[in-house]
């Protein structure tokens, strides 16, 4: 038998391991010079030196990010619920109250007319996730923020280098939270980054991880310990020179998929979306389970399924929406599986990749 080719790799090598050494020889291990130069040139190849913050978490930078932009208790955030718990999390976490609003069935992002009547007098932002690692639409986004007044953010978790109409995602909002756990596009093994969008909210986000201080002992608000580590930031820099073919190999990979697949329905790309395919996520209407199942225990076929319960029925979550009805995100739980994407792949994986969802979906699973 075939070995599993697995829904996502981390990509670790030689370089990063001779970095980490060259921090651990170095003796400046807590946040210190690689932090800083990693902040530097993140910001530079993704969202053109907008000044960014690096943070131990995705969940972290989001959660900072809101607090450095005044959310709290008494305000509304509109999220997607189709999503991962984290987003939801953060506002929760804040003591805002996360609202959440449906998708577009197309691009899994957020439906700007779902957002538009979600908002009431306490609403104070709208925080779109670019899902899979395609751009949610923030130019309706943004406009619809601008009529009423509130902030936008971007939760880029899954969406290092994606574009809409040429502007990189982590340009528009207030802030915009990338993710870089080991699965993302790129990694620091564990982390975030944090684009600001003006030096106030930086300045802020730099207090709120550092237990409110800029300067040593002389603590201004209070804030958290959420600092990156020189190790981290060392692993995160070397994959910065590798993240650009990776990238364009998952492209690739999802042009093979797009034009060799059948039985499933492909993902779709809005016109002037630069999608990275962080997952490459497939529609399956009827015996998702099945067809998960089969594609692993008769092929050997990993994926996943994000994600399976919208944060609006999660028992942490679901007291924030009672009785919501959000269809498209329910039936998006009900038919969605990811294949693998990832640059780890070779041409023979992607044919049987191929061949095996032809295969089950042939065979009715």
């Amino acid at each position: 038998m075939p070995d599993l080719i697995p829904a996502a790799k981390p990509l670790i090598g030689d370089d990063e391991r001779a970095a980490v050494d060259r921090v651990l020889r170095s003796g400046m291990i807590a946040q210190g010079p690689e932090v800083a130069a990693f902040e530097r040139e993140f910001a530079a190849h993704f969202v053109g030196g907008r000044e960014t913050v690096a943070v131990n978490s995705g969940t972290s930078g989001l959660h900072l990010g809101l607090l450095a932009c005044g959310v709290g208790p008494g305000d509304e955030v509109i999220v997607p619920s189709f999503t991962f718990a984290a987003t939801g999390n953060s506002v929760a976490l804040t003591g805002a109250t996360p609202v959440f609003a449906d998708i577009d069935p197309v691009s899994f992002t957020l439906d700007v007319a779902s957002v538009e009547a979600a908002i009431t007098p306490r609403t104070r932002a709208i925080m779109p996730v670019h899902l899979y690692g395609h751009p949610a639409d923030m130019v309706r986004l943004g406009a619809l923020a601008e009529r009423h007044g509130l902030m936008l953010f971007e939760d880029a978790a899954q969406a290092h280098g994606a574009k809409l109409q040429g502007r990189p995602v982590g340009s528009f909002g207030s802030f915009t939270m990338f993710s870089l756990y080991p699965t993302k596009n790129m990694t620091s093994g564990e982390g975030g980054m944090v684009t600001a969008g003006n030096p106030e909210i930086a300045r802020m986000l730099r207090l709120l991880r550092n237990q409110g201080m800029e300067r040593q002992y002389e603590n201004e608000i209070v804030g958290f310990n959420a600092r990156m580590t020189d190790l981290h930031a060392a692993i995160g820099r070397v994959q910065l020179t590798k993240v650009d073919a990776w990238t364009q190999k998952r492209r690739d990979n999802a042009a093979f998929l797009d034009a060799h697949l059948s039985g499933v329905i492909t993902p779709v790309v809005a016109d002037g979306a630069h999608h990275v395919y962080h997952q490459y996520t497939v529609r399956v209407p009827e015996g998702r389970d099945g067809f998960v199942r089969a594609l692993r225990e008769e092929h050997q076929v990993g994926s996943g399924v994000y994600y399976p319960i919208p944060n609006h029925r999660l028992p942490s979550l679901a007291g924030y929406a009672p009785g919501l009805d959000l269809p498209q995100t329910e039936r998006a739980a009900s038919e969605v599986v990811s294949l693998p994407v990832h640059p780890s792949l070779s041409d023979d994986d992607l044919e049987r990749i191929v061949e095996a969802v032809t295969a089950v979906t042939g065979a009715g699973a």
